[in-house]
């Protein structure tokens, strides 16, 4: 008969694995000023709340269903989360600037695509939820390189979990959500098997540009388990990796 303090620690043991095999951005850097992520662990316990320019994550844990609205900007629809709401805050960032997302240590096991999408907000993104709509537009991916290393796990490791990209140089100014994700293929021999772990980041970009795309996605919708790249054995595919979602948009560069 296992003893009270054993099952606590056995416990404790099998939380510590769970929370390693996971992870979330824990910190933005526009251009040149940082911005605290939201941390799931410690944000919220704080009265009155932080506040932040993220959208509120439930944990660390990876979205599965490509059907919910949690695929979005995260959320736990199972656990009574769901989806994201808008954050109270919203950070300032040029058109061209560097855009680097600081994720929590990224087990080497989770390999897969680093993807980023923008929405144009209406109005104020503080109140803005995109729903259902398609207001979706990719500005950066990368996958698998040709010597078969993958962006998330063997680039992001390298780079001490920072992942780099930059608003198009010719965006239009205005409020966006910035939707960053990892996508996870350690498991999408099948689906469900791919776990998508996105951030939902709020900002107001400066600069003259005039462009915007023409096309977008909605999420959900923009995945499905028909989607090239979702499902995708990643021991045994040694070729190209489709990633997921429509063709980067580079009208704004």
């Amino acid at each position: 008969m296992h003893s009270l303090a054993s099952v606590v620690v056995s416990a404790c043991l099998l939380f510590a694995i769970q929370v390693a095999g996971h992870g979330y951005v824990q910190e933005i850097t526009l251009g040149s000023t940082k911005h605290t992520g939201y941390l799931p662990y410690s944000d919220p316990y704080y009265n009155p709340p932080l506040q932040r320019i993220v959208r509120k994550i439930p944990g660390n844990g990876p979205v599965e269903d490509l059907s919910l609205i949690d695929v979005q900007c995260n959320g736990w629809s199972a656990g009574g989360v769901v989806g994201s709401a808008p954050a109270p805050l919203v950070a300032t960032v040029a058109a061209g600037a560097t855009v680097k997302f600081n994720w929590t240590e990224w087990p080497d096991s989770h390999r897969g695509p680093v993807i980023t999408y923008m929405a144009r907000a209406p109005s104020d993104v503080t109140k803005w939820n995109p729903g259902n709509s398609a207001v979706w537009f990719k500005i950066d991916q990368s996958g698998k390189d040709a010597s078969g290393k993958w962006a998330a796990a063997d680039t992001l490791v390298v780079n001490k979990g920072i992942y780099t990209t930059r608003i198009p140089p010719n965006l239009r100014p205005g409020q966006y959500i910035i939707r960053h994700e990892i996508l996870a293929l350690h498991a999408a021999w099948s689906y469900p098997g791919v776990q998508v772990y996105p951030s939902c980041i709020q900002v107001e970009v400066t600069g003259s540009g005039n462009a915007l795309p023409t096309s977008f996605v909605s999420f959900p919708g923009a995945y499905t388990a028909q989607t090239p790249g979702i499902v995708y054995d990643v021991y045994t595919n040694t070729g190209a990796y489709p990633i997921p979602g429509p063709a980067v948009w580079t009208g704004g560069n």
